[in-house]
């Protein structure tokens, strides 16, 4: 994205929130939806592709796909200036109010939209609840930029997000999974994963390629300088997210064929409690900055940091501990077809909802970013 899009305070007629967009962020939905049919096609045309998928694996998940998944984790987590958690504590109670919504209320609510959307179909319910832990620290700097929101803000909570998933991830994910539904007498009776079967996910697909990416950044930065590892750098190993993502659909979906076709309304099912989901969590965290009397810049970085998720970590996470032919993985594979396309229609009602807010400094939009 060039300097004079993200200086631009508004998205006029000139200037629309998807002509900001890069061309391979504009069209996600379509690459993956391409990518799906794509891994249907295959899986009808190559018998024993699940055999020889599983010829060599890391952990238990085969080699191929762990590549894949490694390298659609690299670039985001490349992204995030670890510098910046110094600054946390500038700003407690934004600080405060972004652990709240990420780490709280978001599993919580997903937790509760998976039960009462999905009670008949408990693969896609554990698939969505493992989403609600992921929270987001790549794609949300886009949403931010695109809506004018505080960089620096929404940097420093990319930053804390990234660090926080390896701390409490697996402790999350064992409670929602396994300790809160027998609380709540709810019948998970079928579901059987440990907390360090999610712990080892984390720690490959999260741990791996964040040490990666912050030795990256620290020696890149070091060696060129910021500006260079910024706008040079980044954008060259950018795409390959993308192209992580959309090979591990392809083998996702070559080996979900028969699921899918015979039962196509299942996706459907998955999307409903994902649009619930970001609208509620958006809108919420708008009305409580609000109230809380944010200016438009922080509230905005603290609302698109809560609504969206790290789908990546979900689906590496998803592929790890239930296999690539999970319903799981298959309900982490739904949350970025739906959640592109919502949260870049929530950028333009954020820029609507503008006028209802003071503004903050002016530098707190126009700061270079990550």
């Amino acid at each position: 994205m060039s300097d004079t899009a993200r200086d631009t305070p508004t998205a006029g007629p000139q200037n629309p929130v998807l002509q900001r967009l890069s061309t391979l962020d504009r069209f996600l939905p379509v690459w993956i939806g391409v990518a799906m049919v794509a891994g249907l096609l295959l899986g009808r045309w190559v018998t024993g592709l699940d055999d020889a998928l599983a010829a060599v694996e890391v952990g238990s998940v085969s080699l191929p796909i762990a590549i894949g998944l490694l390298v659609m984790m690299y670039p985001v987590l490349a992204k995030v200036r670890y510098d910046e958690l110094g600054h946390v504590t500038g700003d407690r109670r934004m600080l405060g109010t972004s652990i709240l919504l990420n780490w709280v209320v978001g599993p919580a609510l997903m937790f509760a939209l998976a039960w009462l959307l999905l009670p008949d179909l408990p693969e896609y319910r554990t698939g969505l609840i493992i989403v609600g832990l992921a929270r987001c620290i790549a794609m949300v700097l886009i949403w931010n930029d695109l809506a004018c929101g505080d960089r620096e803000a929404a940097a420093i909570l990319v930053a804390l997000n990234a660090i926080f998933q390896i701390l409490a991830f697996a402790l999350l994910g064992y409670f929602y999974l396994q300790v809160l539904p027998g609380w709540l007498g709810l019948d998970q009776a079928a579901l059987h994963v440990s907390m360090w079967d999610i712990a080892k996910s984390v720690l490959i697909f999260l741990g791996i390629p964040l040490l990666a990416g912050y030795l990256t950044r620290t020696f890149g930065e070091r060696a060129k300088g910021r500006e260079w590892y910024e706008t040079t750098f980044l954008p060259r190993i950018g795409p390959a997210a993308l192209y992580g993502l959309l090979f591990t659909i392809v083998l996702l979906f070559a080996l979900q064929g028969d699921t899918i076709t015979n039962q196509p309304l299942d996706v459907a099912r998955i999307a409903l409690p994902l649009l619930a989901y970001f609208a509620l969590m958006w809108g919420g965290a708008m009305l409580l900055t609000k109230a809380l009397g944010f200016d438009y810049q922080r509230a905005t970085a603290v609302s698109f940091t809560a609504a969206g998720n790290n789908f990546e970590l979900a689906i590496a996470v998803a592929i790890g501990v239930f296999g690539v032919a999970s319903g799981q993985a298959l309900a982490g594979v739904v949350g970025p077809l739906i959640e592109v396309p919502v949260l870049v229609g929530l950028v333009y009602v954020s820029l609507w909802a503008r006028r209802f807010f003071t503004e903050g400094s002016p530098s707190a939009a126009t700061t270079s970013g990550a």
